[in-house]
């Protein structure tokens, strides 16, 4: 437990700017890296660490020209700083939120489509409701460790969150068959989802998309749909765009088409039944790292996005 004399130690004697940085690249055990996260030039990151390491007069890291690796007084430091910082960080957060500002830095990472077309729009709202926030938006298909790349906030579509990460729920996920007018013209209305059998599907890439759908009717009777098609691609923005185009039905979140069928441009074929993929995302979760406090500029962005997602909300322009 540090005592308030080592704090006021501490914070008189040392940049905090230099010990987090310190901290960060020990848990990166990269200059660069840490340079890269906080839009720093690597010089300016291992200058300070050196000036850090000149004021106590010992060395933190031992550094080769292939390796750098904390020394054992380097090692005790960052124990020991890694709770001061902390402190310091949790007696910020608790002052800002009584005046219930949000300022900093908030790094939020999502998927490729849902960023792209559920958060972007709401970057307007959010620059107006907090002014003083800097958004460092992280778009990505692949699931980020959000310790280690000091994450803030995540947006994840599954059906549960595991791990040591607290998740609170946005909205429910559905699903549904959509395809262009001119293709059902074309070919025809599907009244059953075994109808899909008869048609060349346009495919996600992932075995749970690409062999069977699932299909709910108004009793609850689900069974499985055998699909099969000649376009198979790995971006869900490709498929919908290639449903658009009239090259065959597809399989997508309807929080991704709602807007496209609103503007006439895909059509739900199957508006009678509950659709899925084989494993299909349940939910949209808001997910961040499991701490003791959490940050109030957290807190309030979490508050806002629960305020603009509700069950039951499909389009940025729903609202």
């Amino acid at each position: 437990m540090l005592d308030r004399q080592d704090i006021r130690a501490y914070c008189a004697a040392m940049d905090l700017e230099a010990l987090k940085l310190f901290v960060d690249v020990a848990k990166r055990n990269s200059f660069a890296a840490v340079a890269r996260e906080n839009n720093q030039d690597p010089s300016t990151v291992s200058r300070a660490v050196a000036n850090l390491e000149t004021e106590l007069g010992i060395r933190l890291f031992q550094r080769t020209t292939r390796s750098m690796t904390l020394t054992e007084a380097g090692e005790i430091y960052l124990n020991r700083m890694e709770a001061l910082i902390e402190y310091l960080d949790n007696a910020r957060e608790e002052a800002l939120a009584v005046s219930a500002r949000a300022t900093g830095s908030m790094r939020i990472t999502a998927s490729v489509a849902f960023g792209q077309i559920c958060l972007t729009p709401l970057l307007p709202q959010m620059r107006a409701e907090f002014p003083d926030l800097r958004i460092e938006l992280h778009l990505t298909d692949s699931q980020v460790d959000l310790v280690a790349n000091r994450v803030d906030l995540a947006v994840r579509l599954s059906r549960r969150i595991e791990g040591d990460l607290i998740a609170t729920k946005l909205f429910n996920t559905r699903y549904i068959v959509c395809a262009s007018p001119a293709y059902m013209k074309s070919r025809g209305p599907i009244t059953h989802p075994m109808d899909l059998a008869e048609h060349r599907c346009l495919l996600f890439r992932a075995p749970a998309y690409n062999q069977n759908w699932v299909a709910k009717d108004a009793d609850g009777n689900e069974f499985a749909i055998p699909v099969d098609g000649d376009i198979i691609i790995s971006s869900v923005q490709a498929l919908q765009q290639c449903a658009c185009d009239g090259l065959g039905p597809t399989l997508l979140a309807e929080w991704m088409v709602q807007a496209d069928i609103n503007a006439g441009k895909l059509v739900n074929v199957l508006p009678g039944y509950e659709m899925a993929g084989g494993h299909a995302q349940a939910a949209a979760w808001l997910v961040y790292p499991s701490r003791r406090y959490l940050p109030y500029k957290v807190r309030a962005v979490v508050d806002f996005l629960k305020r603009r997602f509700g069950d039951g909300w499909f389009a940025p322009d729903h609202h």
